[in-house]
């Protein structure tokens, strides 16, 4: 069994801090510093991980990383908000990075906030990683561990080896041992059910602990109180089918949204997240 892991943002980028700030910036030489406090007065929740950096070049400046599950539409005016006020708190200039996880589609992510306002323009540049273009073999090359459970979704780390080989890593090493929860998550997108428990060695059940899933959950609840709970869930429901089974999972939608009990709902939104095919899921309906 897996041990229940401590799988924040920050717990990811600390174990080679290094390693990792000079991977987002391709700054070389550049040395981290102090992970500071990220939580601001004036916003509703905490930029991820803002660290004090060094450059030879460049002097000491902040770098803000900022994790998403999925872009949304509104993170270039929060990159400006972050930027702005870690700016503003630590006198420092400020470096943001939005780092997205999982593909939501094929429209083209923001590198930048801009308006303008009868001609006083502002404009706040951010630099974009998706880690779906990323290359797996920078996870072990380099070495970048904070990369290693994300290994499944890097572009090349679909395969069963190459998952393989990070579990190996991360259970040789007590520091990286608590993130395997993650990479099974993650894995789920990309292998069948079965063959994770085989690999992993452990019951479906322990996934439910990685922070990711318990944010998709918390996504549907949060659409709920929005929309009215069942829609909510429903609009949850449709984006998880289209991310993991493209078209043929929305053709599901058409029987879902007859279901109106909302603990059948929610069934199904966990089935989703940890299904491997359209037939796991039609069973469950």
């Amino acid at each position: 069994m897996a041990k229940p892991a401590d799988v924040s943002t920050k717990k990811l980028i600390s174990l080679a801090p290094d390693n990792w700030v000079r991977w987002v910036t391709q700054i070389p030489n550049l040395v981290a510093g102090e992970i500071l406090t990220s939580e601001f007065q004036w916003i509703s929740r905490e930029s991820d991980v803002l660290i004090r950096v060094t450059s030879p070049q460049h002097g000491e400046f902040l770098l803000l990383n900022e994790l998403q599950l999925r872009y949304q539409s509104k993170m270039p005016r929060r990159m400006r908000a972050y930027a702005a006020l870690a700016e503003e708190k630590y006198n420092l200039p400020t470096y943001p990075v939005l780092i997205n996880i999982l593909k939501t589609g094929n429209n083209e992510i923001p590198t930048s906030f801009t308006s303008n306002i009868a001609g006083l323009r502002a404009i706040q540049d951010y630099r974009v990683i998706n880690l779906w273009e990323v290359d797996v073999n920078i996870a072990f090359q380099q070495p970048l561990p904070s990369l290693l459970p994300f290994v499944p979704i890097l572009k090349g780390g679909e395969n069963e080896s190459t998952i393989r080989e990070a579990l190996q890593i991360l259970r040789a090493d007590e520091q990286l041992n608590q993130l395997e929860t993650v990479l099974a998550f993650f894995a789920t997108f990309v292998l069948e059910s079965a063959l994770i428990q085989e690999i992993m060695r452990w019951d479906m059940a322990v996934l439910h602990e990685s922070p990711w899933y318990q944010e998709i959950l918390r996504e549907g609840e949060a659409r709920g109180e929005a929309r009215g709970e069942a829609r909510g869930i429903l609009s949850s429901i449709e984006i998880n089918l289209e991310l993991k089974f493209g078209d043929n999972g929305l053709q599901l939608m058409r029987q879902i949204t007859e279901i109106n009990d909302i603990e059948r709902l929610k069934t199904i939104l966990r089935n989703v997240v940890t299904a491997n095919s359209i037939e796991e899921l039609q069973q469950v309906l």
